[in-house]
């Protein structure tokens, strides 16, 4: 009998990476994926809860596919990832249309619990935090032909005052290198082109199974495979950058002049009381080594606005410290009281409002900072991946090396051939957004 497959995948990439596994073992074992809710006999909605909003998004996502239960032809609704490990009692007994839960290390079995829930099972499976699903197979990408991210490890043992992952992802884990050399032959044959590394802290890849830091050498050996042009460093913590990491990106000519580098704040008093690793004078010391060592480095950030104990003092200093870094990309999160965390108990927590408004500042400093770097690229040309085609504008749209999916800045690029995702080619630009660039084919290149 044909079992159809509806697949919800929320938050962020690296959960994407586990819909993406869990998406491939359903299509071998027979199931048909659709993206028609009305038409589904499942419904699996991989969840969030990293954050208020996050956590939000993921209870109303439940609640609005459990109605199909009375509209459409669903039998069975799972609900995995992290809102289902942190909340493993709470979302069957509270949920009553929720049919089984797993555990956000339990996605190896989504095959086996997916049947046992369509066959009318009340089904809760959660693996121990310190387990490692390791899945043979392909994944079903679902980015596109063209990119992917490939996920280097699993949990994270930082600690940050603010963060719950090590409790709902476990301690730090290091997929072994030879494994993720597989999987990234794998993506490579299947047409990607550009490798995303991911995981909560890139940096210190290895420090569990070997030993040491391996991010430099897993870089050397994934810049060998053949197809892929470009391999994008996510979540890098500062202290963890070595020279050898960075003398690695200057070599490798596959690997981008990008570092997605979380600050979170730049006062020695916010970041002690946030559990970071760096100082005021360590972060600035850093990104000058990375600027100076790269020129061309693109370096992203992000930040909290609003910590509790965060004085207008603090913030304003934080202003003064982005505007003199003119960060390439940066993005900024009201911060949030999340349960079960140490600065949930901090004393002078910031009302929402006032937190909205910093956070608001710091984007409009940003954006400001933005335009005059997208103002500086006008007449200058630069390599392209095609991402996709407006048909109303008869344009093209791509990123650059200093774009990241999702995150950061659109080219829209006119060309009079027919280009296809993918592709790379050189692009002059004409003109500068406020986050995005326009421009033409120069000529295609191979990379």
């Amino acid at each position: 009998m044909e079992k159809k497959i509806l697949f919800i995948s929320l938050g962020c990439d690296k959960n994407l990476v586990d819909s993406e596994v869990m998406l491939g073992l359903l299509a071998e074992h027979g199931f048909i994926i659709t993206n028609e809710e009305e038409e589904a006999d499942a419904i699996v909605v991989n969840t969030c809860c990293f954050i208020h909003d996050a956590k939000e998004e993921s209870i109303t996502t439940i609640l609005e596919m459990a109605k199909l239960k009375e509209t459409g032809k669903l039998k069975a609704l799972i609900v995995t990832g992290c809102l289902a490990q942190r909340y493993k009692e709470e979302i069957l007994t509270e949920i009553e249309e929720v049919d089984a839960v797993l555990g956000s290390k339990s996605y190896d079995q989504i095959v086996e619990t997916v049947n046992k829930a369509l066959e009318g099972e009340k089904v809760q499976v959660y693996n121990d935090l310190g387990y490692m699903p390791k899945v043979e197979g392909e994944r079903l990408v679902s980015t596109g032909s063209y990119y992917a991210y490939l996920k280097i490890a699993e949990g994270c043992d930082k600690r940050c005052t603010y963060c719950i992952i090590p409790s709902i992802r476990g301690q730090y884990q290091s997929v072994p290198m030879e494994q993720i050399i597989e999987e990234a032959t794998r993506l490579a044959k299947q047409g990607v082109k550009e490798l995303i590394l991911v995981a909560q802290e890139t940096t210190v890849y290895g420090i569990d199974l070997y030993k040491e830091k391996r991010l430099p050498k897993l870089l050397k050996e994934l810049a060998k495979i053949q197809d892929i042009e470009w391999i994008r460093l996510l979540y890098c913590y500062p202290e963890e950058i070595t020279k050898e990491l960075i003398q690695v990106m200057k070599e490798e000519e596959k690997i981008c002049h990008y570092i997605d580098m979380p600050i979170q704040h730049s006062e020695d008093d916010v970041l002690k009381r946030m559990g970071r690793k760096t100082n005021h004078q360590e972060l600035k010391e850093i990104i000058g080594l990375l600027r100076k060592e790269i020129p061309d480095i693109c370096i992203r950030t992000t930040l909290i606005s609003g910590f509790p104990g965060e004085t207008l003092d603090h913030h304003e200093a934080l202003l003064d410290f982005v505007d003199e870094m003119e960060f390439d990309r940066l993005g900024v999160f009201p911060y949030s009281q999340e349960e079960d965390t140490v600065a949930a108990q901090f004393e002078d927590q910031i009302e929402e409002e006032e937190k909205q408004r910093r956070r608001n500042e710091i984007m409009e400093l940003q954006q400001a900072i933005v335009f005059e770097q997208n103002e500086r690229m006008v007449g200058k040309e630069i390599t392209v991946l095609i991402e996709g085609y407006l048909y109303e504008e008869d344009i093209y749209i791509g990123r650059t090396y200093k774009d990241a999916p999702n995150v950061d800045g659109t080219v829209f690029v006119q060309s009079e051939e027919e280009l296809i995702s993918g592709d790379f080619v050189t692009v002059k630009i004409t003109n500068a957004k406020e986050y995005d660039l326009i421009g033409g084919v120069v000529y295609e290149s191979a990379k």
